[in-house]
């Protein structure tokens, strides 16, 4: 089965984002296609690279990025919602004088119709 996951739970705070995630593995070893994973609304805060967990906590930030590198899943986040929580991919555009933004490179920002378009070559929807 072909799956699109959507996360609207922050990376800590919730367990959305981490049930996702497991999900997500879970999805993977069992051989089901996973065509991407779209974090909307406080979802967009796992694209957050300033998210620094303690030592002893789960890094959740690093497993979305090792699911990208090992598996090839898209990880889109919803540009509208990452500006509206502070989540900055390019600063020079909006004119603020540092230059690094916190947006996370192994995800790439989108808006929804990549979402639809994910959702229509899907057999299924799960969020989260």
């Amino acid at each position: 089965m072909n799956y699109t996951v959507l996360v609207t739970g922050s990376a800590y705070g919730t367990q959305n984002a981490s049930t996702a995630f497991l999900f997500c593995q879970s999805l993977i070893k069992m051989s089901h296609t996973l065509n991407s994973v779209f974090f909307y609304c406080d979802g967009v805060l796992n694209a957050n690279s300033l998210n620094k967990p303690a030592v002893d906590e789960f890094d959740l930030l690093s497993a979305w990025q090792e699911l990208n590198q090992k598996n090839k899943v898209k990880l889109y986040v919803c540009v509208s919602a990452a500006l509206r929580r502070g989540i900055i991919e390019d600063q020079k555009k909006l004119n603020i004088k540092t230059k690094k933004g916190n947006f996370s490179s192994f995800f790439e920002s989108s808006g929804l119709v990549e979402l639809a378009n994910s959702i229509k070559i899907s057999d299924r929807i799960i969020q989260f």
